[in-house]
């Protein structure tokens, strides 16, 4: 399988890179910097470092090249001023629908969740104001995924914590998962999204997901 990483670069991006090569995977890592992922530790005849920009089309297009599956896990500000989380979202899957690939699987946040009214958490007025811009963002990122034509599945994460996988988590289509730790590894959230990959999970839904 090839599969195309945007922001490949991050927390969960690196982890993603990793546990892709381990897996036998071939990846296009794409990035601003990708010269960090090019080192000992990755080095791998399948990996693809490709620098490029988000906005950019003609980048989309040439990190797709010949790929099976997305994953995308852009980042940006916190004040979502710079948005490249659904901008960036929209671009990809402007151009994955031009190349007939199918399979993305996106990163987002917990605010949108459904809550029990079956409204958005980030409705909610407890719902914390620190992070209403980028869940907004966030937001419009799910809506673009939601009314396009792909298989698309949508992880909303707690926070995320920088730490390798450790097997122990667990997942809920389109709510909040019980228990609720409100933290997550970024391996263990990596494992998960390609396990949604290789497993065909979550076709169409949300994902809420906690440590265990």
């Amino acid at each position: 399988m090839h599969i195309t990483i945007f922001g490949a670069t991050g927390q969960v991006g690196k982890r993603l890179v990793q546990q892709g090569l381990i897996r036998g995977y071939t990846i296009t890592a794409f990035g601003r910097t990708v010269e960090s992922l090019i080192d000992e530790d990755n080095r791998n005849e399948k990996l693809i470092a490709m620098k490029g920009y988000i906005f950019d089309q003609k980048d989309i297009v040439k990190a797709l090249e010949n790929a099976d599956a997305v994953i995308s896990v852009l980042g940006g500000s916190i004040d979502g001023s710079d948005k490249s989380r659904s901008l960036g979202i929209k671009n990809i899957i402007t151009v994955m629908q031009q190349k007939g690939i199918k399979r993305i699987v996106a990163l987002g946040g917990m605010g949108v969740l459904n809550a029990e009214d079956d409204t958005y958490l980030i409705n909610n007025p407890d719902y914390p104001e620190e992070y209403k811009l980028v869940g907004m963002e966030h937001l419009k990122a799910y809506e673009y995924l939601r009314d396009s034509t792909l298989d698309w599945t949508f992880f909303c994460p707690p926070y995320i914590v920088d730490e390798a996988e450790t097997g122990y988590f667990i997942t809920r289509e389109n709510y909040v998962p019980i228990p609720n730790e409100y933290k997550i590894n970024s391996g263990d959230l990596a494992m998960s999204m390609l396990n949604a990959i290789s497993k065909a999970e979550f076709i169409k839904s949300r994902v809420g997901i906690s440590k265990s």
